[in-house]
């Protein structure tokens, strides 16, 4: 083969090689250009999380990653339309960093320790055993469960799903209930620490029975020195046996004040109108000294008896002291409407044969409505609205119940006695019986004590949102009599006189005196301005602290139905108080 054929067949050679590098480029560009397309398509690329894991390759309908947050080449593996295993991933094994995003998309360095992601807004920190404790604490009183609550394993199981330290568990039964041991006297030095704080409070005292026990319930009110607020507290509810003597009663209460240092700062006890508490709170009053005496002569003799006198020595006797009394104006006012109501009827006979027609007729309504399901949708279906059914201890209830029947047509009432088969209902209860003048003449009798009190007078005055003008509706006092200004007098009727012009008051002219001059200021001024007035603060904070009513006590008791279940019948008494005072003082709740 000569030279020229050699030429040709390398030239030839060449071209062919040219050709097929030329055509194996083309290839390898348009499979680069569909692969780029391809990933552009994939879930993976929009993904927001996808700065966490490493591209690797997609074969087929799964795209293959490396995670840069485990250690060594883990590769993963999922879909090329989700993201579900790579999101599962994170969340199982990287759940608890504390950090959201700890390496970013082309950064290959990897951590020596598994890291741990957090995709919630905000996590809570782990719980202490004190933190699990209280908690648990706060449930259990606050709805009155049983303390074998945390031995429910429905209950555990919520306790578990809550993050908490390592050694921090939920406490069996017996640990629970050394728990609250130690929190209960915690609660009761903390009330000492605040009535250390307080000058003057009142107290409140009833006794409950149930279950063939009988408690002694006691409450303590106060305002706050540092705020126009009023504060309470539950002292006791203790157990009380024997019978209910007075002495026995002045005795439990004059322990319960002692024990926590108020029975030189008690202002008033509050109680019904029972004959015990009346007598007990009225025979242990403090002695007051009798200075208004002549001076006995020097030369008068006392004859002793010396065996007495040795006697009295050695016999050390408590002397029992007890504050004030106030009788409950809600339980007087019930008695008013009740037994002087009673008694005013039994002097009346023609309205009395009325009063009991009317009443009977209604109270055959209540009860056929009240224990019948049959009487109840007649009810509803002829006057679209229910009965209200009164309370034997509550006067308001039989009045509103009956103010309801008053409300509705007579020829209703007749369709619904008809129906339930009883007479005509006639002629409702006359209003002028529940309104009558004569209830006027037992509010002044029944609470005389009260209207005549200059404690009374100066808890009013004291309080600025009744001030003086309270005493312009009884009698026309002059205002200038009271303060010392020129203020002209007023004189207004409960008729005319409404809220707005109840509480409003003129300007009055300053005083050079500061007592005076404070007073007149104050007259001016609100609520919101007592700290301004330190002489009237004082003495509002006093006499204002007791409470009117003896409802405040009834409150525990209606807590303690709550405690008292069939299954718990064996709770101990020291038990039964620890859990109603920490449930009534919302020991927990702070």
């Amino acid at each position: 083969m000569n030279k020229l054929q050699l030429a040709i067949k390398r030239n030839n050679h060449n071209r062919k090689v040219d050709i097929e590098t030329k055509e194996r480029a083309t290839d390898l560009s348009s499979r680069d250009a569909s692969l780029e397309q391809t990933n552009a398509k994939l879930a993976f690329s929009r993904w927001r999380y996808k700065h966490y894991f490493k591209f690797i390759v997609v074969k087929g309908k799964n795209v293959h990653v490396m995670c840069r947050s485990c250690p060594g080449a883990k590769t993963l593996s999922t879909s090329v339309v989700s993201n579900s295993n790579l999101m599962k991933h994170l969340t199982t094994t990287h759940a608890s960093t504390n950090s959201p995003s700890t390496s970013k998309e082309g950064d290959g360095a990897k951590s020596p320790k598994q890291q741990k992601l957090d995709f919630s807004a905000s996590q809570q920190k782990p719980m202490t055993q004190a933190e699990v404790n209280r908690m648990i604490g706060r449930y259990v009183i606050k709805s009155m469960l049983p303390l074998s609550t945390v031995e429910d394993d429905s209950f555990r199981a919520i306790i578990a799903k809550i993050p908490k330290k390592a050694g921090a568990c939920t406490p069996c039964s017996k640990t629970f209930a050394k728990y609250l041991d130690a929190e209960y006297p915690k609660m009761n030095t903390e009330l000492k620490k605040c009535f250390e704080e307080v000058d003057f409070l009142s107290t409140t005292a009833d006794i409950w029975t149930a279950h063939n026990r009988s408690y002694l319930g006691v409450t303590a009110h106060w305002l706050d020195p540092h705020s126009p607020e009023r504060k309470k507290a539950a002292l006791a509810c203790r157990r009380f046996k024997g019978s209910h003597m007075y002495d026995s009663i002045a005795t439990e209460l004059d322990n319960i004040h002692s024990s926590f240092s108020i029975s030189n700062k008690i202002t008033a006890t509050v109680t019904d109108n029972g004959s015990h508490f009346v007598k007990a709170l009225k025979v242990y009053q403090p002695v007051q000294d009798d200075d208004s005496g002549e001076e006995e002569d020097g030369d008068d003799v006392t004859f002793v008896d010396l065996h007495d006198v040795l006697q009295d020595m050695n016999v050390e006797e408590d002397v029992v002291t007890l504050p004030p009394h106030h009788r409950c104006a809600s339980h007087t006012a019930n008695l008013i409407s009740c037994s002087d109501v009673d008694k005013w009827l039994l002097s009346r006979p023609g309205i009395k044969a009325v009063y009991r027609s009317a009443t009977s007729k209604c109270t055959a309504l209540w009860n056929k409505a009240s224990r019948s399901t049959v009487a109840a949708e007649i009810v509803d279906e002829v006057l679209e609205r229910k009965l209200l059914v009164p309370c034997t201890t509550r006067w308001n209830f039989f009045h509103d119940a009956v103010a309801r029947v008053c409300e509705f047509p007579i020829t209703d009432l007749n369709t619904i006695s008809y129906n339930f088969g009883h007479r005509r209902s006639g002629v409702p209860v006359p209003q002028r019986i529940l309104h009558s003048d004569e209830a006027t003449n037992s509010i002044k009798t029944r609470f005389a004590e009260v209207l005549e009190s200059e404690t009374a007078v100066l808890a009013a005055v004291t309080l600025p949102k009744f001030k003086l003008r309270w005493l312009f509706i009884t009698q026309p006092y002059d205002e200038d009599q009271l303060t010392g200004t020129n203020a002209p007098t007023h004189s207004l009727s409960t008729d005319s006189a409404i809220e707005d012009e109840f509480f409003s008051f003129e300007d009055e002219e300053d005083t050079s005196a500061s007592v005076e001059s404070q007073v007149a200021d104050y007259l001016k001024q609100g609520m919101d301005t007592l700290d301004r007035f330190p002489l009237i603060k004082k003495i509002s904070v006093k006499y204002n602290a007791a409470t009117p009513s003896s409802a405040p006590v009834e409150r525990p008791f209606s807590l303690g139905k709550l405690v008292f279940t069939p299954k718990r019948n064996r709770l101990t008494d020291k038990r039964f108080e620890m859990l109603l005072l920490l449930r009534y003082n919302q020991w927990f709740e702070g």
